[in-house]
């Protein structure tokens, strides 16, 4: 079988699978977040917690939840690093300097994921099990909520509530997300994937002294860093290690995971506004892009000429031999164009346009099908912005679901569409200014460039892929990309609720013959065009200063 096909057959495996998931597992959860029925386990954590899971919360009180636990959050994990030379289990790894804890903490409650260190030198089971893969749940439980808030103000009627957000981020965990990573866990135990809290041992003897390696709990952490588009490997090398990804089969599963709540998410979307087919529209535009991409990384892979990709079959430079170059693209694509950075190859040794792709795949803003809550979010986002456009070209009022876009809702709109790109340009243009930031380019020219791109776009993007070949464990990125991961995440948020509540004060308007049609395939098209269009604008001048003048100079 050639690998060209064999990679055709995995893009069709995957569709297939996400089909046969997408309705039980959308319904599912319509139903949790619309059920007023709590579990005897939920209703023991609102008691430690003191929440009341009943009471109805407006944009304000929402928001105000979401950022204090957040705070909380990364305080937590600080502390967790800086005491980890004092705790039991931590393997005798000494405790993470400020820097890089500050960095770690931003990352894991930001679900970027970010990781400017070698994972099996650096934490131990306490760290990795205890405050990252804790954050792993409850980052993307956050996501959820919000996504579903936003969900929950198209579908009001006037009253101006969201919702709950302790009861959103307990039930997401509580009945989405810890029943579905357990048997994820063991699947890739069945894989192949390690499980253990082993300590440190040697494996054998290799140039420059013996290697050793540490066991975990890996296939647990594999489980959720995946379902919930996280990203952060337990080892370094990310899910191109064999104790994490062993097999193309396993690598397929963790495709499988990565997709599968953003995607079933449009059904849920459609359930909870009471019309199916505008979460179809939605599903529609988000699966165009990803193939649209897929099929371009493909491309770019097995068609690069030259004597050494003709024996090996493609671009397998950076890439294991177990995946080759399609099962390595197709991650690529899914990793990027959602928030997880989980990499089962290296970034940078793609072909110049084929590192293109994995940059815009996050400049889009993660949202095909995006991360678990904040890909539904984002595209909802583009959805209004698309009305809105329809709406100019028809010279009407825009609605989208029964709701009026007004001046408010396309200011809020459009400041969440600015805050991303503002950030990635500014720190890429600063760390690009400095005479210090580029001494950690290990390549020069446009590749240097596309390596610093790269990890301000993962940062501020929430994704947490590296291009590699930068060397950002230091004070500079270590604190630019953390606050690049924070404001990246919770300043869009602040807007997503604003605009949440302004569509939840709104009483619904009935169509007429001139509403705009948002569940046709007319307006996926628009909404397709609506993103290529905002995005290339955006990014083509960085673009064509890094991968694009590299791709063309090949």
């Amino acid at each position: 079988m050639s690998p060209v096909l064999a990679s055709v057959l995995q893009v069709l495996a995957l569709v297939v699978a996400l089909g046969l998931a997408y309705r039980p597992l959308g319904d599912h959860m319509a139903r949790v977040y619309t059920s007023t029925r709590h579990l005897r386990v939920e209703r023991w954590i609102y008691r430690a917690i003191g929440a009341d899971p009943t009471t109805q919360m407006r944009r304000p009180a929402y928001l105000r939840a979401v950022l204090a636990f957040s705070a909380v959050s990364v305080l937590f994990l600080y502390l967790l690093q800086r005491l980890q030379g004092a705790l039991p289990g931590s393997l005798g790894f000494s405790s993470i300097d400020p820097d890089q804890a500050f960095n770690t903490a931003a990352s894991f409650v930001a679900n970027t994921n970010w990781q400017s260190y070698y994972g099996e030198q650096a934490m131990g089971h306490v760290v990795q099990t205890g405050g990252l893969a804790v954050q792993n749940f409850v980052s993307a439980a956050v996501g959820i909520a919000v996504a579903v808030a936003l969900v929950r103000g198209f579908a009001a009627t006037g009253a101006g509530e969201l919702g709950n957000f302790w009861a959103d981020l307990v039930r997401g965990t509580v009945r989405i997300l810890l029943p579905i990573a357990v048997i994820g866990a063991l699947v890739l135990v069945a894989c192949g994937a390690i499980q253990n809290f082993s300590g440190i041992h040697e494996v054998g003897q290799f140039t420059g002294g013996p290697q050793q390696w540490n066991g975990g709990a890996v296939a647990s952490q594999e489980a959720i860093k995946e379902l919930g588009t996280n990203g952060g490997g337990y080892f370094n090398a990310n899910s191109a290690h064999p104790f994490e990804n062993p097999n193309g089969l396993s690598n397929l599963f963790e495709i499988f995971l990565i997709l599968v709540i953003p995607s079933a998410l449009t059904r849920t979307f459609g359930r909870m506004v009471g019309s199916l087919r505008q979460g179809y529209a939605i599903l529609a535009t988000m699966g165009v892009i990803w193939l649209g991409f897929t099929a371009l990384m493909m491309w770019t892979e097995f068609a690069h000429h030259g004597p050494a990709f003709d024996i090996a079959g493609g671009a397998m430079e950076g890439k294991e031999n177990r995946f080759g170059v399609g099962g390595s693209s197709i991650f690529a694509v899914a990793t990027t164009l959602t928030s997880t950075g989980a990499v089962n190859s290296f970034h940078s040794s793609y072909t110049g346009l084929g590192g293109g792709l994995t940059m815009l795949g996050m400049q889009l803003g993660e949202i095909a099908p995006g991360g678990t809550g904040s890909g539904l979010y984002g595209m909802l986002i583009m959805a209004v912005i698309a009305v809105f456009l329809g709406g100019l070209m028809v010279g009407r009022t825009p609605e989208y679901l029964g709701k009026k876009i007004g001046t408010r809702e396309i200011k809020l709109a459009a400041c969440y569409l600015l805050i991303t790109p503002a950030l990635v340009l500014c720190f890429t243009a600063v760390a690009m200014a400095l005479p210090t930031p580029v001494d950690s380019m290990t390549n020069s020219g446009a590749h240097g460039f596309s390596e610093i791109l790269y990890a301000y776009t993962s940062a501020a993007n929430n994704n947490g892929s590296a291009f590699a070949g930068l060397d950002a464990d230091t004070q500079w990125f270590n604190t630019t990309t953390g606050l690049a991961m924070l404001l990246g995440r919770f300043l869009p948020m602040v807007f997503v609720l604003a605009l949440a509540g302004s569509l939840a004060g709104q009483r619904p308007v009935p169509e007429t013959v001139g509403t705009l049609a948002t569940h046709k395939l007319l307006f996926s098209g628009l909404l397709v065009a609506t993103i290529m269009i905002i995005a290339g604008l955006t990014y083509f001048p960085a673009l064509a200063l890094g991968p694009l003048a590299e791709g063309l100079a090949a």
